[in-house]
C-alpha cells in the first residue's frame, strides 16, 4: 500500500468519526496519567487508590483543578511534574482541537485566513493550515507561560514564601494560563492575597488563556503588524474576537462589582477588597484559584460565582462553561424575539440561524446535564446531608472545569467522585463534540405536518 493511499484511508476513517478521535485521545491521556500517578515515587508515601489517581488525572487533563487530597502534600515533586505535563497537554489539545473544529465550521481563524475548508478534515490544505495554527498557538502559549513564570518568580521571592520560587512559579504560570486551578500551595493563593504582582500576573494569564486560540492568533498577528509597520497600522479584529473582548470585559467588571456589593469574608481594606473581588471574578470563569475561603462567602456571592462558572470562558480556549459567545448569542436571540425581528444581530452582523440553534442547544444540554447531576449528587450524598448550594456549586464547578469548591470535594463518596469525573470529562469535551456533531449533521429527508400547542 502506497504512502498516499494509506494517508487517505486514515484521513477518511478519522474524518468519519471526529467525536471518537477527540474522546479517545483525551481518555487515553487521562488513563496514562492515572497510571503514572499510581507509581510509588509520584506520592509522598501515603497509599494511593485508583479512583484518586483517576480523579486527579481527569481534573488535570480537563484543566479543572478539583482535588480530593492536599495536592502539594500528597504528591511528590515527580507527581506534581506529571500533573503539570497533563495540564499542558490538556490545555494545548483543547485550544488547537477546538480552534480547528471552529475553522472547519467556517469560522474566521485570522485576518489573513479567508478561504473555507472543504469536506475532508485531512485534505492537504487543511493539514497545512492546522500545522500553522498549532505552531502559532504553541508559540503564544510558551511565550505567555515563560513570561508569567519569570514575573511570578520575582513575586514569590518578594513575598518571602518558603519552598523556592522557580518550580512554583512555573507551575502556577502553566496552571493559570491553562485555567487549571492547580496550585503548589495548600491554600491556593490565599497566602499571596497581599501580593499584587503575583495576583495581577495570575489574572493576566487566566484572561489570556480564556480568550481562545482563535483570538490569540489574531492578537499575535496584530502584534506582528504593529512591529512591522512601527505602529502605523492598527489592529482589525474579526467579529468573534470583538465579541469575546466585550463579553469577557463585561463579565469580569460586573462580577467584581457584585462581589464588592455582597462582601468578602476578610477584613481587608478598601483597595485590597477591590483586588479580591476582581481576582475572584476573573478566576471564577474557569481558573479555580482563590484568595479567599470560598465556603465562607455570602450566599449571594456563591450564586454569582455559579453563574460566572456556568458561562465560563470563550470558544477554542482552555476555559470551560457554555462560553461567552454562546451567552451573547442567547441574549441577542431573546432581544430579537422580544422585538419580533427575524434576524439575530450582534455588533451589526446577522448571526446565521444554524449558529443560533447550536448555541441554544448547547445551553439546553448544559442545563439538563447539571440538573440531573445535582439530583444525583443529592441522592448519593443523602447520608452526609450536604447543603443544596454546596452540591450545586460542586456540580457546576466540575462541568465548567473551574476547580473552585466550598470545601466538600474531599468529603464526597466514591460514587460521587466518579460522577464528578464523568462531569469534568463531559464538561471539557462537550462543546467540542457538539461542534463536531453539528459539522457532520445531515438535513432531514422527511418533513412532518405542522402541529400547534399552547404555551405560556
Amino acid at each position: 500500500m502506497s504512502r498516499w493511499r494509506h494517508l487517505r484511508l486514515v484521513g477518511r476513517s478519522l474524518s468519519s468519526s471526529p467525536e471518537s478521535l477527540v474522546v479517545g485521545g483525551f481518555a487515553l491521556v487521562i488513563l496514562v496519567g492515572s497510571l503514572l500517578l499510581l507509581l510509588p515515587w509520584a506520592r509522598t508515601g501515603e497509599d494511593m487508590d485508583f479512583v484518586t489517581a483517576l480523579f486527579t488525572s481527569t481534573s488535570a487533563v480537563c484543566v479543572t483543578g478539583l482535588i480530593v487530597v492536599d495536592f502539594p502534600v500528597y504528591y511528590s515533586t515527580f507527581g506534581q511534574i506529571i500533573v503539570l505535563a497533563l495540564i499542558q497537554v490538556g490545555g494545548l489539545g483543547v485550544m488547537t482541537g477546538a480552534a480547528f473544529i471552529y475553522r472547519l465550521l467556517g469560522r474566521r481563524l485570522s485576518l489573513r485566513s479567508e478561504a473555507a475548508l472543504h469536506n475532508s478534515v485531512f485534505q492537504r490544505n487543511a493539514a497545512a493550515e492546522f500545522r500553522l495554527l498549532f505552531r502559532r498557538i504553541l508559540l503564544v502559549t510558551l511565550v505567555a507561560e515563560l513570561a508569567g513564570a519569570i514575573i511570578l518568580a520575582f513575586g514569590i521571592v518578594l513575598s518571602g514564601a518558603e519552598g523556592g520560587s522557580i518550580f512554583p512559579a512555573l507551575f502556577q504560570s502553566v496552571s493559570a494560563f491553562n485555567n487549571a486551578g492547580f496550585s503548589t500551595y495548600s491554600d491556593s493563593l490565599i497566602g499571596f492575597a497581599d501580593q499584587p504582582l503575583v495576583l495581577f500576573t495570575i489574572m493576566a494569564l487566566i484572561v489570556l488563556g480564556g480568550l481562545g486560540g482563535i483570538v490569540l492568533v489574531e492578537l499575535l498577528e496584530c502584534g506582528r503588524n504593529l512591529v512591522r509597520t512601527r505602529g502605523r497600522s492598527g489592529c482589525h479584529f474579526g467579529l468573534h474576537s470583538r465579541l469575546v473582548f466585550i463579553v469577557s470585559g463585561v463579565l469580569i467588571l460586573s462580577g467584581a462589582g457584585f462581589l464588592l456589593a455582597t462582601g468578602t469574608p476578610t477584613e481587608a481594606g478598601a483597595i485590597e477588597k477591590v483586588g479580591e473581588a476582581l481576582f475572584q471574578s476573573v478566576t471564577a470563569r474557569t481558573a479555580g484559584f482563590n484568595t479567599v475561603a470560598i465556603g465562607a462567602l455570602p450566599v449571594a456571592s456563591l450564586v454569582l460565582l455559579i453563574a460566572l462558572m456556568f458561562v465560563g470562558g470563550s470558544p477554542a480556549s482552555t476555559a470551560g462553561g457554555i462560553k461567552t459567545t454562546t451567552l451573547a448569542i442567547w441574549l441577542a436571540d431573546v432581544w430579537s424575539a422580544v422585538r419580533k425581528r427575524e434576524e439575530v444581530v450582534i455588533l451589526k452582523r446577522a448571526i446565521p440561524p444554524d449558529v443560533v440553534r447550536r448555541a441554544l442547544l448547547l445551553i439546553n444540554l448544559a442545563v439538563l446535564w447539571n440538573f440531573v447531576g445535582v439530583l444525583l449528587l443529592l441522592v448519593l450524598e443523602k447520608e452526609t446531608e450536604f447543603a443544596l448550594l454546596d452540591l450545586l456549586f460542586e456540580q457546576i464547578s466540575a462541568f465548567a472545569t473551574v476547580g473552585l469548591s466550598t470545601g466538600v470535594t474531599p468529603e464526597l463518596s466514591t460514587a460521587s467522585r466518579l460522577w464528578i469525573i464523568v462531569t469534568m470529562f463531559v464538561g471539557r469535551l462537550g462543546p467540542l463534540l457538539l461542534a463536531s456533531w453539528a459539522f457532520r449533521a445531515q438535513p432531514a429527508r422527511v418533513h412532518h405536518a405542522t402541529g400547534r400547542v399552547l404555551i405560556g
